[in-house]
């Protein structure tokens, strides 16, 4: 069959689509084929569209075509390793000594140097108190120009870093959170009994203090919660802990209110929160979102990321006729 050329650049052109159709095909290239003439029969009139027969005949015809250049490229590269192989290769020589090994005999003096030279060798000299010190210099400047480092992330710039419960330790309360829920410990500044505290809990407010003085919380929360979640207690007079559930609780808080300084959520510590509280599809998710999260920080493929290369890498076994040289993945 005669043999088509398509012009520069074409018979690339969309290889990114339809290698994103194929990573979708477990089944192979009999369910790549099964999908494209799927989308020709009800998207097109290819089938009823022409004479009987046309159709059969179109596709015999690019097949033969494709066939003959793909054998043909199977012939250049086998001819071309052909013509490697019969190039010899240089062979390394070694040139023969001008001189021949000879006998000299040492003097005692000779002999008596040479001996402990070789005693020096087999036992050589501990290093001294200043490389262990100069050893330990380096491994502190080494340390510290990691914690440098560290420091100057921009990211990092004017963020809390978190307190055990993953919050924020301010100066007139503390907050901690887990993923579901967030609970807030005011310290007043008098002691007090119940009906002297004012609580009030909305959607995306929050009002904490006690009667006749200045509220000690009063802003808008950083997200939703749940208001009807929340409640409220009274330890020793002196602490108001509160507690309620997020609106959403798939993301960590960086703050408490608006107006709090905001805390960075990349020290965040997951393993602190109560997984077990989670329901099954939440703590799955959750737990992917953990995996995913070291995963990126070691550099490495996430869940989706692999699991689109093995869908992919399966493909390419089960099809060593395909060149995948040129392809380019997202």
């Amino acid at each position: 069959p005669r043999l088509v050329k398509m012009a520069d650049g074409q018979e690339e052109k969309f290889d990114g689509m339809l290698l994103a159709i194929a990573q979708q095909c477990p089944g192979g290239i009999e369910e790549l084929s099964n999908v494209f003439f799927s989308f020709l029969r009800r998207k097109t009139d290819f089938f009823t569209g022409a004479a009987r027969g046309s159709a059969e005949g179109i596709i015999l015809k690019k097949f033969r075509e494709h066939e003959a250049i793909a054998m043909k490229n199977i012939k250049e590269r086998e001819e071309e390793k052909q013509k490697e192989e019969k190039v010899p290769k240089p062979k390394k020589q070694r040139l023969p000594s001008t001189e021949e090994p000879k006998i000299v005999e040492l003097t005692d003096e000779e002999a008596e140097k040479l001996q402990k030279e070789m005693e020096n060798k087999d036992n050589p000299p501990e290093p001294s108190k200043e490389g262990d010190s100069s050893s330990n210099d380096a491994a502190t400047n080494g340390k510290q120009n990691e914690e440098a480092e560290e420091e100057e992330d921009e990211d990092a710039k004017g963020k809390l870093k978190p307190n055990d419960g993953n919050g924020a330790d301010l100066e007139h309360y503390k907050w901690t959170q887990t993923l579901k829920e967030v609970e807030v410990r005011v310290t007043l500044p008098i002691k007090v009994k119940s009906r002297d505290v004012v609580v009030d809990v909305q959607i995306k407010q929050l009002k904490v203090g006690v009667k006749g003085h200045p509220p000690i919380i009063d802003g808008e929360l950083y997200k939703k919660i749940k208001p009807k979640d929340s409640f409220w207690t009274l330890e020793g007079g002196k602490t108001v802990v509160v507690q309620f559930d997020k609106q959403y609780d798939m993301e960590w808080w960086s703050k408490l209110v608006v107006t709090d300084p905001e805390i960075n959520t990349k020290k965040v510590q997951p393993e602190n929160s109560k997984l077990s509280d989670l329901d099954g599809e939440t703590r799955g998710m959750v737990e992917k979102m953990m995996y995913d999260q070291r995963q990126k920080e070691m550099g490495l493929p996430t869940s989706e990321e692999q699991k689109k290369q093995d869908i992919l890498k399966k493909f390419m076994e089960q099809h060593p006729e395909m060149d995948f040289s040129k392809a380019k993945f997202t």
